[in-house]
Order: structure tokens, then C-alpha cells, then sequence
């Protein structure tokens, strides 16, 4: 069995190569030959050729995506808890504020979590109750099918573009399989980088190797822009700021899609450098907290929303893209590297 779950492991982390690294769409211009080279020569994607200068930085110094896809099973078996976000908001619910889930669509049929089937209508009256409902897959990330619906005025809008209620029902009815959650409404500090989009904190806890404790690692502000409506993600072309880990204050931002560095926000002007997280130190103990209750997980990427009333965990992932870490230098003979070396995800 154990011999099998290794080949099925190979397997998917073979396609997951060829699909995702090789075949995958690029945002920076390389030429051909290069772009071979450094997928076939350690996993690179093209774009992390430029992000992170591989024509003048050795590579050695970085992970690669697919030593970040190959990480992706340090918490087995337990993996899949936070690989479903409906699985994860049920175990995390216990320990802290999560986003409360409404309705669940699975497998063609709509239920809610206390009396059962439902149908659209009941969405629709639930959204004109709660006026903002986000909606998105179950195990999609990168912020990908996540849309935010509201209701104002009898004016329904997606992503804030304008709909009918039919228009609405068909969306629905189109999309396979989701969830249909709480919105949340953030801090101010958040509403003040950019009030469109919900603002989250992507921060890392991991086992120290060798205390075995859990410890936070990492964290960046993520912020939305214009043109990432309703999302945050880095990877939608959102800004990225590191956050000092033991003072709270962000950095200047980057962004996946550029080399550019960004002092202010680019729609509101807020300057980077002078925001500092509110409460801050009790971010960083409740999730330590939540974190040592989960005794099974090594390695632990949270993404928080902070509200007037404290931090909401609108999901826990079992990973985290390499991405939005080594922007400020590379981790392969770092912490990170090896932490994974201790899992075996490098050599």
C-alpha cells in the first residue's frame, strides 16, 4: 500500500510538472531556450527566471515551484484537512473566528448545515438579508473563482458589475461545485490600503526542527488593486508587503506581475511604511494558540482578515507558493530551505 500511495504521489507530481511548470502561462517575456532551462534544470518557472534575477543570482540560493508543489505533502496525512475549505472551516471553527459558511453546493445539489436542501431563492434571500455573500470552489486557490456578490438598493452585483436575478440564478446554477460564505467586513487600517478588496495577512507557522514547537515564520500583507477586484492574491497581480515579524510594520510593496517596487498604494495613495498591524503581538499569540492545537499539521500558511473585533481565519492552507517569500531573497539555504530538507521535499 505504502508502495503505491509513493507512485501515485510520483505520479501526480509528474503531471503537475509538465502542466504546471512547463506548459503554464508566463507573465514576463524569456526566450525559449531559457525558459527550458531553468523548467528542466530545477523546476523554475519562467517567471521566477526574472523575479528572482537567475541571469545574476544562482539558483541554488532558491526553491523553485516545484519544490514549493513537492511541499505541498509535508503535512501527510493529514494534507487534505486544509485542503478543502469546508473541511478546514469545520476543524478551525472550534479554536477561533472563521468565515461562517451558508450554503454548500455539492455534487449538483444545494444544502445548507442545518435543514438541507435548498434552491437558489434561498441564496438570493439570504443575500438580500446579509446584503454581501462571497462565494468560491471548494479547493481552488490563488484566489481563483472567488467572487464577491452583493445586494443593494434591488440592485444585484458580481465583482461590482450590475446583474439581474435571473443573470444571478444562472451563475449559480453554472458553477459546479462551491461555497457561499460570510462576508467579512475588515479593520480600518485594511479599509484605509483599499477599501475594494479584502485586505488579508498570509502568515506561516512551522515546526521548529528542533525544538518541534510551532513558530511563525513569515507574514506579508496582501493588498488588492483596481484591478484585482474582489481579490488580494499575489497572484491575481495583487501587492505584496513583508511584515516585520516582531514589530508589525509593513515594508514597501512588490507584485509578481513587475519588477517594481511600491511605495504608496497605487488607487489610494496609502503610503506602506507608515501602516503597522493593529494588535499585532495578539495576532501572532492567538494564532500560536490555534496552531498547537492542531498537533497533526507541521506546517501551517494562515490567511487572516483583521476586523474591529479581532482576527477572522478565512482559510489555512497545508502550503505556501514560494513566491511572495523569496521576493526578499532566497530561502533554499535559508529557514525555509531547511525546514525542507527536514521533510524531505529537497535535497
Amino acid at each position: 500500500m505504502d508502495f503505491l500511495k509513493k507512485v501515485l504521489k510520483k505520479c501526480k507530481l509528474f503531471v503537475i510538472y509538465w502542466t504546471r511548470i512547463v506548459f503554464v502561462k508566463n507573465n514576463f517575456k524569456v526566450n525559449f531556450f531559457t525558459k527550458l532551462k531553468v523548467n528542466i534544470l530545477g523546476g523554475f518557472l519562467a517567471d521566477q527566471y526574472i523575479l528572482y534575477d537567475l541571469r545574476n543570482n544562482d539558483k541554488k540560493l532558491f526553491l523553485s515551484e516545484f519544490d514549493w508543489y513537492k511541499s505541498r505533502y509535508i503535512n501527510e496525512p493529514f494534507d487534505f484537512v486544509f485542503n478543502n475549505k469546508v473541511v478546514c472551516s469545520e476543524v478551525l471553527k472550534q479554536y477561533i473566528r472563521v468565515a461562517e459558511i451558508y450554503f454548500i453546493k455539492n455534487k449538483g445539489i444545494l444544502y445548507d448545515f442545518s435543514s438541507g436542501v435548498k434552491n437558489y431563492e434561498d441564496i438570493y434571500d439570504c443575500l438580500r438579508n446579509k446584503k454581501n455573500l462571497i462565494i468560491k470552489p471548494f479547493a481552488l486557490g490563488k484566489g481563483n473563482g472567488v467572487h464577491l456578490i452583493s445586494y443593494k438598493d434591488d440592485c444585484i452585483k458580481i465583482d461590482g458589475e450590475e446583474i439581474s436575478e435571473k443573470e444571478l440564478f444562472d451563475f449559480f446554477n453554472k458553477q459546479k461545485e462551491y461555497i457561499i460564505c460570510e462576508y467579512i467586513k475588515q479593520h480600518k487600517y485594511a479599509d484605509e490600503i483599499y477599501e475594494n478588496t479584502a485586505n488579508t495577512i498570509r502568515l506561516i507557522t512551522l515546526r521548529d526542527i528542533e525544538t518541534h514547537k510551532f513558530k511563525i515564520f513569515f507574514a506579508v500583507q496582501r493588498m488588492g488593486t483596481s484591478h484585482t477586484i474582489p481579490v488580494d492574491n499575489g497572484s491575481k497581480g495583487g501587492l505584496i508587503s513583508k511584515i516585520d515579524i516582531e514589530t508589525g510594520r509593513l515594508s514597501e510593496a512588490k507584485c509578481l506581475y513587475s519588477m517594481d517596487t511600491y511605495c504608496v498604494h497605487p488607487d489610494s495613495k496609502k503610503k506602506f511604511t507608515e501602516i503597522v498591524i493593529p494588535e499585532w503581538d495578539k495576532i501572532k499569540s492567538e494564532i500560536l494558540h490555534v496552531s498547537n492545537k492542531l498537533p497533526y499539521m507541521d506546517f501551517i500558511a494562515w490567511d487572516i482578515l483583521m476586523t474591529e473585533e479581532g482576527i477572522c481565519v478565512i482559510e489555512a492552507n497545508t502550503s505556501s507558493g514560494v513566491n511572495i517569500i523569496q521576493l526578499w531573497g532566497g530561502q533554499r539555504q535559508g529557514e525555509l530551505g531547511k525546514f525542507y530538507k527536514k521533510y524531505n521535499v529537497i535535497k
